[in-house]
């Protein structure tokens, strides 16, 4: 194992705010390893044909451990080199990692006025996944922009954008996406919301959906071609639209969805499936302004200053919530919050193709209302769908009728789930965020195979590429792979 030191540089609640609002030592072909987006090819998490290890650890099945600078961004690959976003001692960078040893090819810094808000201990300013066509590798800075540079590391172009905000200062969560010739961009935040269409080989931007609807989303857009229809499809508060992928015009979207939007939707046998879960009015409802008020409005003039916020719950949402920034909340401000909040629907569902205009009714397939997922992602495979509630447990459903296989089954290792899950060889892999890899058998019955402890707190979604499994902790790169 070669070890490298390369640098020395409420979850309810915050559900609720984000949304009203990973070898050997030997060359390798370029085009046996692509894990070149988010969750790797079509975002779909899925690497059959590959056999990645089940069990290891630090001291097992680990071909090389790579320290790495703060950031939650997922691997990018394509052939031998891993593409990652950093942050570290006030500077946005970039690095190229070198996939037959861990070793560093290059880093470039992207230049940023200001680093946007971030949770401290739930995100990083260096969040979204690099994304590659096999020339140009593109990573997004919610403090700065979009950037692309060639596979040596120059600069091919950038598009300035203003630093992003999105509600509680929770920081960007969204990753771009490559769809034929256009770099495509979730810039949902609290004022200014878009969807960008931006040309790959310019960085000039194509077109721009207005979404000013939405005061934040954190999922990715996917790619859908729809019949004969190439849409663009993203999540919003309490809504999902899509978009024509050429002219940016919308074509649909479904209501009846979570009031915070974290999860990305997947596109698997002809259809699309979503899955998403807030804090709202069946979980952790949100206080009464007069309940609030009793312990924040020291003063008792019937509105709560920003001198006066003092619960956790109060000041992260201030900012947010204080619409005519006066740095005073009232019950006017707090009940549009609490309405908003309250129309959210948590639901997993699938959607059948073919539709225009409205399609909440006409068009999905089946819908179910239990063990949703906060942040991770949902999975296609092999006939079934795949969520992980936080506190770890596991649901799988029919996909073609939403029929469970099972329920809540739990993985054996509590806490929040961040990453997203991941699938190869029958195998589907979920990360904790308190750092345990469980490994359970995708099938109609739950069957855990292993758990791996990492130690290190985890929020990276793992790639897998020849037969290897590629995880970002939040201390290291590891590459595991079965030894013979």
């Amino acid at each position: 194992m070669r070890d490298t030191n390369l640098f020395h540089e409420s979850n309810a609640w915050a559900a609720v705010l984000l949304g009203v609002t990973l070898f050997g030592t030997n060359p390798l072909p370029a085009a046996e390893a692509r894990w070149p987006q988010f969750r790797g090819p079509a975002g779909a998490g899925i690497a059959d044909g590959e056999t990645p290890p089940t069990q290891f650890s630090p001291e097992s099945n680990v071909v090389w451990r790579v320290e790495l600078p703060g950031g939650i961004s997922s691997p990018c690959i394509w052939g031998d080199r891993i593409f990652l976003t950093t942050f570290s001692e006030g500077k946005l960078a970039t690095l190229c990692v070198n996939r037959a040893d861990g070793g560093i090819r290059w880093r470039r810094v992207a230049p940023a006025e200001k680093i946007e808000s971030f949770h401290p201990t739930e995100g990083s300013p260096a969040t979204a996944t690099a994304t590659t066509d096999g020339q140009r590798v593109i990573v997004y800075f919610g403090s700065c922009g979009l950037r692309a540079y060639d596979f040596e590391g120059k600069d091919l172009w950038q598009l300035a954008l203003p630093t992003a905000r999105q509600v509680g200062d929770f920081g960007s969560g969204t990753s771009p996406v490559i769809a034929g010739h256009v770099v495509l961009l979730n810039r949902d935040q609290m004022e200014g919301s878009e969807l960008l269409a931006v040309d790959i080989a310019t960085g000039k931007t194509r077109w721009r959906a207005d979404r000013s609807q939405f005061k934040s989303s954190f999922g990715t857009p996917v790619a859908w071609m729809n019949g004969q229809s190439q849409e663009v499809v993203l999540p919003g508060s309490l809504q999902m639209v899509a978009y024509d992928l050429k002219t940016g015009a919308e074509r649909w979207r479904v209501h009846g969805l979570p009031s915070a939007m974290c999860t990305t939707p997947v596109i698997s046998d002809g259809l699309l499936f979503f899955a998403g879960w807030s804090a709202g009015k069946d979980d952790a409802p949100m206080p009464a302004f007069v309940t609030v008020a009793e312990q924040e409005d020291k003063n008792h003039d019937g509105v709560i200053g920003l001198d006066e916020a003092k619960s956790p719950m109060v000041k992260t949402l201030f900012a947010s919530l204080d619409t005519n920034h006066d740095q005073r909340l009232s019950r006017e401000e707090w009940e549009a919050f609490v309405a908003v909040v309250l129309k959210g629907e948590n639901v997993a569902l699938a959607l059948r193709p073919g539709g225009q205009g409205d399609i909440s009714e006409s068009h999905v397939v089946w819908k179910y209302k239990r063990g949703l997922p906060y942040v991770a992602s949902p999975l296609v495979y092999r006939g079934a769908v795949y969520f992980v509630r936080d506190g770890g447990m596991v649901t799988s459903l029919k996909a073609a009728t939403g029929e469970p296989n099972y329920e809540q089954e739990r993985l054996g290792s509590p806490g929040s789930y961040y990453s997203s899950l991941v699938a190869a060889n029958g195998i589907i892999y979920a990360c904790s965020v308190s750092g345990v890899v469980t490994a359970f058998r995708a099938g109609p019955t739950f069957e855990v195979v292993a758990r791996n402890r990492l130690k290190d707190r985890i929020a990276a979604t793992p790639a897998i590429v020849d037969n290897t499994l590629y995880v970002r902790t939040s201390k290291h790169l590891y590459a595991f792979k079965s030894k013979p």
